[in-house]
């Protein structure tokens, strides 16, 4: 009897490893496990793991599964309805969503897009305007002791070497927020490269992923490129103060990013696709790189328990979680955001029924 108990047991298990993502079955306790998948943005990582782990420690009978394959790939993979919910960094424009099933696609977070560079002899913060930071991408500055550069960061030891530039090779939602930001500060960049989650670059190395840009970083002294707040922090990566509108240079943290989240609030409200990038001068605190990350999630699917478990893990993300964002230097989101998410939420649907 004993043996029959464990085979039945092993039997759920790989039942329910070849079924991920698709299906609930019973245990022997007679509760429903149940499954979930999702897919997307690496911006989003680190705290989609931890947001994972506190909610799935609260409803032990749910495990959800997240690939970190990029926004594109996060996209892809709901409008063909192989994982339950996506993230991105971009967000799904009209024409994008006249393309699939009906979604629901809300904010899940904020964060920012870091500046980070290789100057050993540096001793002080980089601190670069947004002609600078244009004009190095764009490869019309050429190298670190350019009067630009140099009226920036006055009486910094700048080297006198040239400039190498580091960016993404693939498809990316960071890269879709650096160059909407550029795009917003520099007519010559709209004009010559535009926005988006994959350009061609005018001067630079790629890499493959946040790694890639890094190891372009650390091996080439005097380069520079962009990567996400947190990846910045946990492989100890100087990052550079930044200029906004209000003409402050402003460190890149989860506080600065709220304070450009606020400024756009009433926009947010009403589309949360708007942009954060460059914030008006009014919002003296803001750090001018930052994006919203977004959850994609099916309107309707198929079963009630499944589609309930869903709900209250993205209910946990845009209420509770906004806790751990926080901690984990993601721009928590503010009430406003909130509300709308929540009404949001009530669309989703199970086989064509409301959930309650």
């Amino acid at each position: 009897m004993r043996n029959f108990t464990v085979l039945r047991k092993l039997s759920a298990v790989v039942t329910t490893i070849v079924l991920v993502g698709f299906v609930g079955c019973r245990s022997n306790g007679g509760s429903e496990s149940i499954m979930l998948s999702g897919a997307g943005s690496t911006f989003v990582y680190p705290v989609m793991t931890r947001w994972i782990q506190d909610f799935s420690q609260a409803h032990p009978n749910v495990r959800i599964n997240y690939q970190s394959i990029g926004s594109g790939g996060g996209i892809q993979q709901v409008k063909q309805s192989t994982v339950d919910f996506g993230a991105s960094d971009i967000a799904l424009s009209d024409e994008m969503l006249a393309g699939m099933k009906p979604v629901i696609q809300i904010p899940g977070s904020a964060g920012p897009v870091c500046i980070t560079y290789n100057l050993p002899d540096l001793k002080q913060p980089l601190q670069l305007s947004p002609e600078a930071l244009a004009g190095i991408f764009l490869g019309n500055i050429k190298t670190w002791q350019d009067s630009i550069i140099a009226k920036d960061n006055p009486g910094a030891a700048l080297p006198n070497k040239p400039i190498v530039v580091a960016h993404r090779a693939e498809g990316s939602g960071t890269t879709n927020i650096f160059t909407t930001y550029l795009a917003a500060i520099s007519p010559e960049w709209q004009a010559k490269v535009g926005k988006g989650s994959s350009v061609s670059w005018p001067a630079g190395v790629g890499g493959k992923g946040s790694e890639g840009v890094t190891g372009q970083i650390r091996q080439s002294p005097g380069a520079i490129g962009y990567v996400e707040l947190t990846y910045a922090e946990q492989n100890h990566l100087p990052v550079a103060r930044i200029k906004n509108q209000a003409g402050q240079f402003i460190v890149p943290t989860a506080q600065s990013t709220t304070a450009a989240i606020n400024a756009f609030s009433g926009q947010l409200s009403q589309d949360p696709r708007t942009p954060i990038v460059n914030p008006p001068a009014s919002a003296a605190d803001a750090y001018p790189i930052s994006g919203l990350t977004f959850l994609i999630i099916p309107k309707d699917g198929p079963g009630k328990a499944k589609r309930s478990a869903l709900k209250s893990f993205v209910q946990y993300v845009v209420t509770d979680g906004q806790a751990t964002a926080g901690s984990l230097n993601y721009a928590p989101l503010p009430d406003g955001v909130k509300q709308y998410n929540q009404q949001q939420l009530q669309q989703m649907t199970a086989d064509g029924q409301p959930l309650q």
